[in-house]
């Protein structure tokens, strides 16, 4: 038995945006925005999951700055440090969840091992790119630990997904970034996950090295 199907990973990769672009409304945004649209909808292959998208007012040129600087990137889960392309990062990304010292703190202070990762974090913060597609717990506290005086990353991707917390976390996320004065990127809704929010990383780290479709 065989199938007719295309096998060139390449022209697989064309295919897919030439219809995501035809499919998905990307009026209104700039080039990174459409790229990081993209992105989000190749990795959920809905092209309507688009209009969920809030990026804030420097968001894609922020973080690109900073990930030129190698910043650090801050990821929740190791689902989401997995999925960032590699070949594109000169250093490793950071994620703390599975420090012994970490679950300690969570079993100790009866919280969740994503909030309690985030007190590994500080030192890290300031220019950072942070990368949350996991843990709205995680979400709600970088956004507690930012009112309270916290360095600033240059971006927050903030796409946590599920039923509890997920949709308030990123709303708070979008309502107060101002306030805090940061830069980020959201999936509104219960959507969202490691592969999406990693898709989002790369998407900037493609547009860094001229990948555009």
């Amino acid at each position: 038995m065989s199938y007719n199907y295309i096998k060139d990973p390449r022209e697989i990769e064309k295919q897919s945006f030439q219809q995501i672009r035809a499919l998905t409304d990307l009026s209104g945004l700039s080039l990174e925005q459409q790229q990081v649209v993209m992105r989000v909808v190749h990795s959920v292959g809905i092209p309507q999951i688009a209009g969920q998208v809030r990026f804030s007012e420097n968001a894609c040129s922020a973080a690109m700055a900073a990930l030129q600087r190698q910043c650090p990137i801050l990821c929740d889960v190791e689902m989401v440090k997995q999925g960032l392309t590699k070949r594109m990062l000169e250093n490793e990304p950071l994620c703390f969840l599975n420090q012994p010292q970490v679950a300690d703190l969570a079993k100790s202070s009866g919280e969740t091992r994503t909030m309690a990762a985030l007190s590994q974090w500080q030192q890290h913060l300031e220019g950072s790119v942070i990368v949350i597609g996991n843990a709205p717990t995680a979400l709600f506290r970088l956004l507690e630990m930012l009112a309270e005086g916290s360095a600033k990353p240059a971006l927050i991707i903030g796409m946590p997904v599920g039923f509890v917390g997920a949709a308030e976390s990123k709303q708070a996320l979008w309502d107060m970034h101002s306030e805090l004065g940061i830069e980020c990127i959201t999936l509104l809704g219960r959507e969202g996950g490691s592969a999406v929010t990693a898709a989002t990383c790369n998407a900037l780290l493609r547009c860094i090295n001229g990948e555009y479709y």
